[in-house]
């Protein structure tokens, strides 16, 4: 399909590569703000029991994950066209600026339903800002130099989830939980600045067409989607049927748009003609989801169904990121020298390890068994990320970098959405079996005073639920590791940063 809009010449494309001094200040700015969206889920897991305890709604717990995932899958693709049409920077300032506007209206919540809503200004608003800052640093290093820069990018994803849970648990026992989505907003602010003083982006840019239709029939079919997933077992079987039917609907309007449209919101062109591409996004999709499944639920299990503290949580979650960080930074090492296939099937087998782990967990195995599944999954997640990030961005040309970047960053948080949708309804589910309309008792559960003040025998009770729940989460996440197993196999056998071919 020919490109409407702006294509550099090679001689434009070089000038993308600043001196080495500004270049790395950009490359400051962006692990600013990946760090910024990064930490986001980690320290708001592990704030989350308090903030139940304190607002109430535990049956909606995982929407608060979800809808922030949502917003951000929906929208990635229109920054990741925007960003080829009209330039990286100015994208990159409204995607930050109305995160930035989330967090702060995030804070000021009274009630779970509030919350779920500024959520979903936060997410509308984080699409914007990872895969931008992404697609900047696709721009201005090699493909080479990329399996470097990415597995540093990689890295602060570990490095949010050891800073993310520790500084939410502090935050939560000291201060108050309205700091854990307060505390983003002076490096949002930096961010911003730094890329607005040195980053200089070439060429003069035209208009294109940008899917807003596409996005939002997305959105529609992912969220009813999601409704039945999570609230399937609360809605009557008529209001089942209706949002099962506009999801199926929905869905059907979707594929008939995005196949006539001229431009669609996600270029099918790409999948089509690049395997590398549908293997890293569809891997990327699975991986997120399981991430997300033990990265939101793993606190709750710690507090819950243990009964340690918001500090003990943070911590199991938090030594995810010191694997993760020594797998990103590794493992791109590992790429250069190896291929991208067998980075990718170690990962996924360190992923599919520390799953089974979990499933093992019981609350008599205490933290140390936790922290073993932990440690593994940070190593096949930071070995994974790097990987499909990096085969993706080596594969296209610049003025499709933009669009191929947001392809698997948008699959990866609709994954995400969807694992937080999936592995919420697993959860309610259990509990709505064994705790038919006393669920509320869960919130009892998770707040330190009150649940000093339960009997002995309906402590251990709802322990035990919770403790099966969550169980079956990690069973979920156990099998989709599995799957991106054999997904990794599909990567073409030789292909590495150093033969693109």
């Amino acid at each position: 399909m020919p490109d409407e809009g702006y294509q550099p010449t090679t001689a434009q494309v070089h000038v993308a590569h600043p001196p080495t001094a500004r270049r790395t200040l950009v490359l400051a700015a962006c692990l600013m703000a990946t760090f910024m969206a990064a930490v986001e889920s980690s320290i708001v897991a592990t704030a989350m029991p308090t903030i139940v305890a304190d607002l109430g709604g535990f049956n909606l717990f995982s929407w608060v994950f979800a809808v922030y995932l949502l917003t951000q899958a929906v929208c990635i693709p229109i920054y990741g066209r925007l960003a080829d049409v009209y330039g990286r920077k100015k994208v990159f300032y409204f995607g930050a600026g109305l995160f930035l506007i989330g967090s702060t209206l995030c804070g000021l919540s009274r009630n779970m339903l509030m919350l779920i809503l500024f959520r979903a200004l936060q997410g509308f608003g984080a699409g914007g800002v990872q895969p931008i800052a992404t697609t900047i640093l696709g721009d201005i290093y090699t493909p080479t130099e990329r399996a470097h820069v990415q597995g540093l990018v990689s890295s602060v994803f570990g490095v949010s989830a050891i800073l993310g849970p520790t500084i939410g648990a502090f935050l939560v026992e000291q201060v108050t939980w309205q700091f854990v989505f307060w505390v983003n907003l002076p490096i949002g602010v930096a961010a911003i600045a730094m890329i607005a003083a040195f980053l200089t982006e070439p060429g003069e840019y035209s208009p294109r067409r940008i899917d807003y239709i596409g996005s939002l029939l997305l959105m529609v079919s992912v969220a009813a989607l999601m409704l039945v997933l999570v609230q399937g077992g609360s809605l009557s079987s008529t209001m089942l049927a209706v949002v099962g039917g506009i999801a199926l609907l929905s869905f059907i309007t979707l594929i008939v748009h995005e196949s006539s449209t001229p431009e669609p919101m996600l270029p099918l062109e790409l999948w089509r003609h690049h395997r590398v591409i549908v293997v890293g996004s569809l891997g990327g999709a699975v991986i997120s989801a399981v991430m997300t499944g033990v990265s939101a639920f793993l606190p709750t299990y710690v507090q819950g169904a243990m009964g340690r503290s918001a500090l003990t949580g943070g911590l199991v979650l938090g030594a995810m990121s010191v694997t993760w960080a020594v797998a990103s930074f590794y493992g791109g090492r590992l790429m250069v020298r190896t291929t991208y296939r067998l980075t990718a099937v170690i990962g996924t087998a360190a992923l599919m390890l520390g799953t089974f782990v979990l499933v093992l967990l019981t609350p008599e195995r205490g933290v140390a068994w936790a922290t073993a599944g932990s440690l593994l999954m940070g190593i096949g997640m930071g070995a994974c990320n790097t990987t499909f990030i990096v085969s993706i961005q080596a594969s296209v040309p610049w003025h499709q970098r933009g669009a191929a970047t947001s392809s698997v960053m948008f699959m990866r948080f609709l994954g995400q959405s969807l694992g937080a949708a999936s592995f919420g309804a697993v959860l309610n589910f259990t509990l709505l079996r064994q705790l038919p309309g006393t669920v509320h008792l869960v919130d009892q559960l998770l707040d330190p005073e009150a649940r000093n003040t339960l009997p002995a025998s309906e402590l251990q009770r709802l322990t035990d639920i919770i403790a099966a729940g969550l169980h079956n989460t990690y069973v979920l996440a156990c099998l989709l590791s599995l799957v991106s197993l054999g997904l990794a196999l599909l990567l073409p056998a030789r292909l590495s940063p150093t033969r693109q071919t």
